[in-house]
């Protein structure tokens, strides 16, 4: 299929793509790699009259590791340069966001889809929105009206929704302090496809060895990302290994409330998130 006839801008800048967003109105719509945006226009889903292409902007795909640690990503930087980035710039710290990648779809989308465009549109079982949840990202947003930062549990508010305003575009992302012993994993019926059911995990390890606490996300549970604080009570206080996992992958099922859907009925999510928290769990504690 063909997309609805549209206008194509190019801006040059971020105040240029704000002020054509704010000049443009509803009927505008941002592009830079993409991925999620031309196949909905192709299938009519989204019908914009105005593309505005801030792929050009400089300064926006920038990749670093702070000397404190933080890791800022902008937000044109594509997920396989997140992939192949050198240790000095995502180091071992942040190795569960460059392997995170290797779950989004196929390389050439990998390729041209974007940091930000991923978090714009705000699918649920998106691996930048459930690391951004897992990991308290921190989310750079500038309009007409200036910048202003907005934390990553303030910042999705349900299916395709964010708290970005009309006018607004990410320029960074930031994920404020290492985390050592996370990882992600999920499950999908193709490769390439969106998640049926994702997991995220950090372990926090005490200096004997011991678990002091954790954070667990889920996605494709809900319509956002979401943590599960009643999971994350199970890994407190107990000796990392399968019992203390499965604890926590069993509340994690217990806390949810999925949806049923052609991908799968509610309680075929609750047994996926069972063995995907538990493998989570497992993985982080590996590195």
């Amino acid at each position: 299929m063909k997309p609805a006839a549209f206008t194509y801008h190019r801006a040059r800048d971020v105040d240029g793509a704000t002020r054509l967003l704010a000049e443009l109105g509803d009927e505008a719509k941002l592009i830079a790699g993409g991925q999620s945006l031309v196949a909905m226009m192709n299938f009519r889903l989204a019908r914009p009259r105005h593309l505005i292409d801030i792929g050009g902007i400089d300064g926006l795909a920038e990749l670093r590791t702070d000397a404190d640690g933080a890791l800022r990503v902008g937000a044109l930087t594509t997920h396989h340069a997140v992939h192949t980035a050198p240790p000095d710039r995502l180091g071992p710290g942040h190795a569960v966001i460059r392997d995170a990648m290797r779950w989004i779809g196929h390389l050439p989308i990998r390729t041209r889809g974007t940091v930000g465009g991923s978090l714009a549109h705000a699918d649920a079982t998106a691996e930048w929105c459930l690391l951004a949840t897992l990991l308290d990202a921190e989310l750079t947003a500038r309009g007409p009206g200036g910048e202003r930062r907005i934390a990553a549990q303030d910042f999705f508010h349900g299916y395709y929704t964010t708290a970005l305003e009309p006018h607004e575009m990410l320029t960074e992302i930031t994920f404020p302090r290492p985390a050592p012993h996370a990882a992600l994993t999920e499950f999908a019926e193709r490769q390439g496809d969106f998640a049926t059911v994702s997991a995220a995990v950090a372990l926090d390890i005490a200096e004997d060895g011991s678990l002091s606490g954790g954070r667990v996300a889920l996605g494709g549970v809900d319509a956002l990302p979401v943590r599960v604080p009643e999971a994350e009570q199970a890994l407190g206080g107990g000796p990392p290994g399968p019992e203390t996992f499965a604890r926590c992958a069993e509340a994690a099922a217990d806390a949810i409330d999925p949806p049923g859907d052609a991908n799968g009925s509610a309680h075929y999510r609750k047994a996926l998130t069972r063995t995907l928290v538990a493998r989570a769990c497992e993985e982080a504690m590996a590195r």
